[in-house]
């Protein structure tokens, strides 16, 4: 029984073991209660300790069954000189003695770009992968770190085609590098328009649907070359990390801590032109990759390909036929991408079947048997009554928590681990907005039956909620509380290999006319999606939920009562 493993110990720290065809993966974050699971200390680098045995539990295997375990290398490399231990030995400290041993390094773009593609289906495709920076390219003039990264991908090669370095210029002190990192460039921008304490890079998308994306676009155009073959260069320091350097435009200064004094739709402007120019950046390197590879299907992952708006357009306008974004995009997905590599590649097993759900993580567990606070009551046992039960209770405009199968993994709640609302009521992205301490303007997704889909959207969706796309005229007005305000909405499709949510959305298709669900994560502002059913019940009563299904029951909020629900007569649509 082969059994392969990868892990990733940087931010979004986390561990995915394939053994007898079938995926375990799971974020160290859900267990720790930390976003991102992010180091408290620079440069100290922990274990996905909770991650990785829950995976091993899972599957019924100890560390002595793996056979090889990788990970994606992100130390940076001394400009001269060495270090007592090398970034393998140090990773390898952090493990038990028999994993440690067999740990072997990845680059990190690669582990991206195989976390998708190795999942794809397809045979021959295209990889592009954009993020802030990934592994170190060389130790030669200080070359920098992937950044921009192309791939022809087969099932016999993994062959980097494209890459783009760090420019070196003259500076008033010597050689100066300027980084190329459309993660940077985007995230720069973001926290000069986003006020602190809010998802910069969420909330910056969400808000440039306001905006108008021609205001500022000759200077923000100007910090972006496009140049022949893919090539991207951007102004310094703007293609590096940078939270200080002031912002000028149009007189006015603009930095991370003046965010909050700039007027909203002066804010909404310089979002919506920085989502332009990030776009137009990216849709040139993947034309020059169908150029240059031929391939007919894009493979798209690092942590740009969570910026979903640029992915529809990507899928409209990169030449390729078709856009397959990696399920788990993110840093997280890294471990998803070196467990694969091993699986396919070092062990020769076949590739997996194409995912339409990431249930990959731990079941909620058991709810206590303690009483519940705020007058909340528990109906148990519903069993086949819980699904008609709750589709009712949708149907009537009620907020229900879905907690049901396993988690899913990656940054999006995929209904397994959602706050579900019916889509029918503007009023009800604004209710859900103010419980989750959200901005105003952030939408909310939806989730629709694959096969109802191009009914009520123009576009692709995806599994995975990693597209825009555009809702159709005449059905916006029935589903007004995940369309944003620029026509859009981020379409999650859900196919019959649903195991959490494909049931409910059936049977409130089947009352309501509508097969579109509202979908959020089920957590609180500034935390994790929520791991188990204890942590689900303490969420629901402090969200004020109506009511939330664990399983096969139902916990209600006291104005709700079960027979009333059942009794109530619906008819075809209650939109």
């Amino acid at each position: 029984m082969p059994a392969a493993l990868g892990l990733n110990f940087h931010h979004d720290t986390s561990a995915c073991l394939v053994v007898d065809d079938r995926i375990y993966a799971a974020e160290e974050e859900r267990w720790s209660g930390v976003k991102h699971n992010r180091t408290t200390r620079k440069g100290v680098l922990t274990a996905p300790t909770h991650a990785l045995d829950w995976c091993l539990r899972s599957a019924g295997i100890t560390v002595d069954d793996i056979d090889h375990v990788w990970t994606p290398s992100m130390r940076p490399s001394p400009r001269h000189g060495s270090w007592a231990s090398t970034e393998q030995d140090e990773l390898a400290g952090l493990l038990p003695g028999a994993l440690g041993q067999r740990l072997k390094l990845i680059s990190h773009h690669t582990a991206h770009v195989l976390s998708g593609y190795l999942l794809s289906g397809e045979e021959h495709a295209a990889g592009l992968v954009i993020d802030a920076g990934g592994s170190v390219l060389g130790t030669d003039i200080a070359s920098g770190r992937e950044r921009i990264t192309g791939y022809d991908l087969t099932p016999d090669s993994i062959d980097r085609v494209h890459q783009v370095a760090p420019a070196i210029t003259p500076g008033p002190s010597g050689p100066v590098r300027t980084h190329p990192s459309l993660g940077h460039f985007y995230r720069n921008l973001a926290m000069r328009a986003i006020p602190p304490g809010n998802e910069v890079e969420g909330s910056m998308m969400a808000l440039a649907a306001f905006g108008d994306p021609d205001r500022y676009y000759k200077e923000l155009r100007d910090l972006v070359h496009l140049g022949e073959n893919g090539h991207v260069h951007i102004a310094a320091p703007w293609g590096s990390y940078d939270a200080e350097t002031p912002l000028g435009i149009e007189g006015a200064v603009w930095t991370a801590r003046s965010a909050d004094s700039k007027p909203l739709d002066a804010r909404a402007d310089l979002a919506a032109t920085a989502q332009r120019v990030f776009t137009e950046a990216v849709v040139h390197v993947a034309r020059h990759l169908r150029h240059l590879t031929t391939a007919r299907t894009l493979v798209f992952s690092g942590g740009c390909a969570l910026n979903s708006h640029l992915n529809g357009t990507l899928a409209e306008q990169s030449g390729f036929e078709n856009l397959f974004v990696a399920p788990a995009p993110h840093d997280a997905g890294t471990a998803v991408g070196a467990a694969l590599y091993a699986w396919n590649y070092v062990l020769g097993q076949s590739l997996l079947t194409t995912p339409e759900d990431a249930d990959w993580g731990p079941l909620a567990g058991p709810l206590s048997d303690g009483g519940l606070a705020g007058g909340y009551h528990t109906v148990s046992g519903l069993g086949e009554r819980l699904i008609p039960t709750v589709a009712a209770l949708l149907a009537d405009h009620h907020v229900v928590g879905w907690v049901r199968g396993g988690m899913e993994f990656g940054p999006r709640a995929l209904g397994h681990r959602s706050i579900l609302a019916h889509p029918g009521k503007a009023e009800t992205k604004t209710r859900l907005n103010a419980l989750k301490q959200r901005a105003h303007y952030r939408p909310l997704a939806p989730l629709a039956l694959a096969e109802e889909a191009d009914a009520w959207f123009l576009g692709d969706g995806d599994p995975f909620m990693n597209r825009v796309v555009r809702a159709r005229h005449c059905k916006s007005d029935r589903m007004p509380a995940v369309v944003h305000h620029d026509g859009t909405a981020r379409l999650q499709t859900v196919g019959r290999g649903h195991s959490g949510v494909r049931r409910l959305l059936e049977e409130f298709h089947r009352l309501t006319g509508v097969p579109v669900l509202l979908n959020t994560s089920l957590n609180f502002k500034g935390t994790p999606i929520l791991r188990t059913a204890e942590q689900a019940v303490t969420a629901a009563v402090e969200l004020g939920l109506d009511a939330l299904a664990v399983e096969d029951t139902l916990i209600l909020a006291p104005p709700v009562r079960i027979d009333t629900v059942l009794a109530a007569p619906y008819g075809t649509d209650r939109a």
